[in-house]
């Protein structure tokens, strides 16, 4: 894959060589090579996913800030919709080319993940990550479209994603364009009435090129889901909002590529894929545990992360 530089950027190279660099730095891994079976497709996300998720895990160490626990529980729909199932590629992305795939990420507090998989397809030089969150980078707490080419809309006060995710697909139908557009929103941040305006107005429109992925790890900041406020039936609820409704495990990429594959839906109506994921997956001290919304890992959490990673435990 050829490096797009992203406008914006403000450290020079000297500058990045200076800061503290992973244990190895990411494999540039493209997208899944044409002509692959469906296991060689397989093989390339799972791979692809357990390099974002060990440079996940360091750069947030490094920059004492993140969200890796929601990170781990998005990042195997991140490499499958980057890696296999967009139309899109980093010439798109420099040219802005108006019929390529969107991925509007609504929990913007996961953008480590999202830089991560983009640097992993070639977006963005790998040597940025170690820039995350410092004074000065391209690369905020939060995505940013103003200092990211490959971002597509800046995010973090949760539920405005998934209304802006709305009017871009229907810019989409407005100029007869096939490209599809997908949003990431967490379970927790369905709370958001903003949410439930946007799911009316795209069911009203049927936005069948409109996919809404919803990370339902369950767990939020300081406390479950169910013991904030309930979403069951959920399912049922965005049904009756004239959604198409698929419930997958959100970290099995066969179900993964066929959910996604979906869109646009033959029946006219947009896609919500209500996805089983665990906060943290697969790292098993991290794993459906409340703490790793935004607990920072130290050297040891760090140390065993990669092991558990690299020894394939846990998935």
């Amino acid at each position: 894959m050829t490096y797009v530089p992203p406008f914006g950027l403000v450290h020079d190279p000297g500058d990045l060589e200076l800061l503290p660099p992973p244990d190895r730095e990411i494999e540039v891994l493209g997208p899944v090579p044409p002509g692959s079976n469906r296991a060689a497709a397989i093989a390339h996300l799972r791979r692809a996913a357990t390099e974002v998720r060990r440079r996940g895990i360091q750069t947030i160490h490094e920059a004492n800030l993140g969200h890796v626990g929601g990170e781990y529980s998005i990042t195997d729909a991140l490499v499958t919709l980057y890696l296999a199932v967009m139309n899109i590629s980093p010439e798109q992305v420099e040219a802005q080319d108006p019929e390529r795939d969107r991925l509007i990420l609504s929990k913007g507090h996961t953008a480590n993940a999202l830089y991560t998989t983009l640097a992993v397809g070639g977006y963005l030089d790998p040597i940025v990550l170690r820039s995350f969150a410092r004074g000065g980078s391209m690369l905020n707490g939060h995505p940013s479209r103003r200092k990211v080419t490959a971002v597509e809309a800046s995010t973090g006060p949760l539920g405005h994603g998934l209304p802006v995710a709305v009017g871009v697909a229907i810019s989409g139908t407005l100029s007869h364009s096939p490209r599809r557009t997908f949003v990431l929103l967490g379970d927790g941040e369905l709370q958001e009435g903003s949410n439930w305006e946007a799911f009316m107005t795209a069911g009203n429109r049927h936005l069948a090129n409109l996919c809404a992925f919803i990370d339902r790890n369950r767990l939020q900041q300081g406390a479950s889901v169910a013991e904030t406020n309930e979403l069951e039936p959920l399912g049922d609820k965005l049904r009756a909002f004239g959604w198409e409704v698929l419930s997958i495990n959100g970290h099995d990429y066969g179900q993964l590529l066929d959910a996604f594959g979906s869109v646009p839906s033959i029946a006219g109506r947009p896609t919500a894929i209500i996805a089983d994921t665990h906060k943290g997956y697969p790292v098993s001290y991290m794993r459906d545990q409340v703490a790793w919304h935004h607990k920072i890992p130290d050297e040891a959490h760090v140390a065993q992360a990669l092991a558990e990673l690299d020894g394939g435990s846990g998935r």
